[in-house]
């Protein structure tokens, strides 16, 4: 048999030249096809390679879209591997040797592309992911083991990771490697740890296949960790689906935890800290209970209770505990039936045994602060479609968090407005002076801040020459006040629209 790193090597090579690219799928079956793969139907691109040769359309069929071809057409679109090498690899079985016999995938192999310019010359990576084919090939109920590939989950982690250059980077859980992968670019060493064997399989397919070091170990959360090992950065898509912990409920590795309830999510959060170098930062998604009498906010802070980190938490979606049970039996591959009613029955007795009346969902930051004082506790809600990359987001609301901490005079500072924010004016008809003044952002977290009229004159004179004090004190003349009285109303919001990146500091 052929050396297994061999064998992927001339896979990569038969992948690019065929262009089994994102940007080669997308221009092989259009826009419309496209997008329907993004939304997991599959019907459009089946037409729009139905008959076709190209190598692309037929990798597509069979390594995307779960189709059967023949292996003549597999060896055409594969001629450095073919056939043999990759039934060798796992990837396919082949039912004969005649040119004419049916060739099956075993597991799903797609393009998948990064523009993060976080690579030696910047600008796009472009790698192919091994992972258990989904529901939309099988049609089938999903094993225990299923190692998925990239979701919406993974999608929204990779979006809001820090990407500053660090040492050491953690993944915790990383199913088929995409966090690690994408730590790869910005890191010097990756370890990635999985409880699933089969992930960690997957995962250095992955990582061989393009061209990327990683230290995989197996173990659950941080138990992997060698004593006295530190990260710069820690990234976690953790099996975080809060499951009924009954023997008539399946336990997905990549979701269930194998814990009550959110308390693997709250672990990890209480326990992420003992692995973090000074100034390190963690950043993973979760899921937490919300309860009556109880804030989603009062809960996550809760976890934090003596491990000194600083917090930014940003729930991004609500879901009532009948709808999340829907959501995610039906992620398990289920149908509306008799045991779809059993597992609803199950999620909903789970709730309401512990009281729970609904379940968030959001980006956890939380960092091991490099000076003392009393840790960042900024916790948000955020339901509006946010623009990528949001690890910028992030990073440069960190920065100006601690930059501020060093200011005890805001009136020193010189600030200018940030690029993608407008103002919108609300008049009554008639009246000169606008009702409501709403500053938005047109990127990142899309914030929107209500804002006096004052306020909006000091944010419209920021030019990045005059100080807020200058600016402050002209508006007090102007609205005939005390400076001091100004200055009192309007700083504290000042320093609120730094952090929240409406006015940057120079």
């Amino acid at each position: 048999m052929s050396d297994p790193r061999e064998l992927l090597a001339g896979l990569r090579e038969d992948l690019r030249a065929a262009n089994y690219t994102v940007d080669g799928v997308g221009e092989l079956v259009g826009d419309v096809a496209s997008a329907a793969l993004d939304r997991e139907q599959p019907l459009p691109a089946l037409r729009a390679t139905a008959g076709s040769r190209e190598p692309a359309a037929v990798l597509l069929r069979c390594a995307t879209l779960g189709q059967a071809v023949t292996r003549a057409e597999l060896d055409a679109a594969l001629p450095r591997t073919g056939t043999a090498g990759a039934a060798a690899l796992g990837l396919v079985a082949a039912a004969g040797s005649a040119p004419g016999d049916e060739v099956r995938p075993l597991v799903d192999l797609r393009p998948y592309s990064v523009d993060d310019a976080l690579s030696d010359g910047g600008g796009v990576a472009h790698w192919w992911l091994v992972s258990d084919l989904g529901e939309l090939a099988t049609g089938h109920e999903l094993s225990a083991d299923h190692v998925l590939g990239v979701g919406g989950a993974s999608l929204t982690l990779a979006s809001a990771t820090v990407r500053t250059p660090v040492d050491r980077v953690l993944d915790v859980g990383t199913g088929c490697g995409i966090q690690a992968l994408h730590a790869s670019r910005h890191a010097r060493r990756v370890t990635a740890t999985d409880t699933s064997e089969r992930a960690l399989d997957l995962a250095a397919v992955n990582a061989a296949l393009n061209e990327v070091a990683l230290d995989l170990r197996h173990g659950s959360l941080l138990e992997p960790v060698e004593e006295g090992e530190r990260f710069g950065l820690v990234v976690s898509n953790p099996p975080f689906v809060i499951t009924p912990r009954t023997d008539a409920v399946p336990t997905y590795e990549y979701r269930d935890g194998g814990m009550p309830g959110d308390s693997l999510v709250a672990r990890l959060v209480g326990s992420v800290g003992s692995v973090l170098e000074p100034g390190g930062v963690a950043q993973l998604l979760g899921n937490w209970e919300l309860h009556d009498g109880q804030s989603w906010s009062q809960r996550v802070e809760s976890w934090l209770e003596g491990t000194g980190l600083d917090a930014w938490v940003v729930q991004r979606e609500v879901a009532d505990p009948a709808l999340y049970a829907e959501t995610w039996i039906r992620d398990g591959g289920q149908r509306p039936g008799p045991r779809f009613d059993e597992l609803y029955t199950a999620w909903l007795d789970d709730f309401a045994a512990r009281g729970v009346t609904g379940v968030g969902f959001g980006v956890v930051t939380l960092r091991r602060p490099a000076r003392d004082g009393a840790p960042l506790r900024r916790f948000e809600e955020n339901l509006a479609a946010l623009s990528d990359p949001l690890g910028e987001v992030f990073a440069a609301g960190l920065a100006a968090h601690d930059r501020l901490a060093a200011v005890d005079d805001p009136g020193e500072l010189t600030l200018r407005v940030a690029p993608d924010v407008t103002d919108e004016r609300f008049h009554t008809p008639g009246d000169p002076d606008p009702r409501i003044v709403l500053l938005r952002q047109g990127g990142g977290l899309r914030r929107v801040a209500q804002v006096d009229g004052d306020l909006a004159g000091l944010v419209g004179a920021c030019d990045g020459e005059l100080t807020v004090g200058q600016i402050t004190a002209g508006l007090a003349v102007l609205g005939e006040e005390a400076v001091g009285d100004v200055r009192a109303r309007l700083y504290p919001r000042v320093r609120s629209l730094v952090e929240d990146g409406f006015l940057l500091l120079p």
